[in-house]
């Protein structure tokens, strides 16, 4: 129990905190101000957080996190290369939608995170990167794509989905699950599929 009202307490602080960084930035958000919206004092966040760096890394790791694993989940899955990076690529856009003020802000504020928090973030951006050029790879290996250069397409889907978090609107027409199918299809699009999944 007490671990669950730990792990709320901490929700909680980056809930507002996505809300504060995301509206006023970084450098024009204090830990007062957090504190101010969550009825605490500052020593409740310290508990929780180090520092405000600590904590900006606590906003924008995760997402990435959650990244990989969906692409990874979707790779591992059964059937054709085809289907498999369809299913990443929704996987992926998913994230990205749920994920879009935590994502802003980590393009906005990459400048800053600690070096330690930066590396780890850039490391799990490789291993992204990697993930879907080698799923990429088995495709054009089976015959089921069209991609002179693997790793080039992996970083221009990548790009593409990433930059869905600019325009996206939650109440817009697309719902979330249509959004990731839609992003699949133009994905399986852009590497030369030679079957397109409904």
């Amino acid at each position: 129990m007490r671990d669950e009202i730990l792990a709320y307490k901490r929700e909680r602080i980056l809930e507002e905190a996505v809300k504060l960084f995301y509206a006023r930035g970084f450098n024009g958000t204090t830990l007062d101000d957090i504190a101010a919206e969550l009825g605490v004092t500052k020593p409740f966040i310290y508990t929780h957080f180090r520092s405000k760096v600590d904590l900006l890394a606590a906003l924008c790791k995760p997402t990435i996190e959650m990244s990989l694993a969906a692409v990874l989940q979707g790779s591992a899955m059964p059937g054709t290369v085809t289907e498999r990076l369809y299913h990443a690529i929704a996987g992926f856009t998913k994230v990205v939608l749920q994920r879009q003020a935590n994502i802003a802000i980590y393009f906005r504020e990459e400048k800053n995170l600690s070096k330690t928090a930066l590396a780890d973030i850039n490391e799990l951006r490789k291993q992204f990167d990697h993930t879907l050029s080698d799923l990429l790879r088995e495709g054009v290996e089976a015959k089921e794509f069209d991609v002179p250069d693997e790793r080039l397409a992996a970083l221009a889907i990548g790009g593409m989905i990433s930059w869905a978090y600019t325009w996206h609107r939650p109440a817009g027409r697309l719902t979330l699950d249509d959004m990731g199918k839609e992003m699949g299809h133009l994905a399986l699009r852009m590497v030369g599929a030679r079957a397109i999944p409904s």
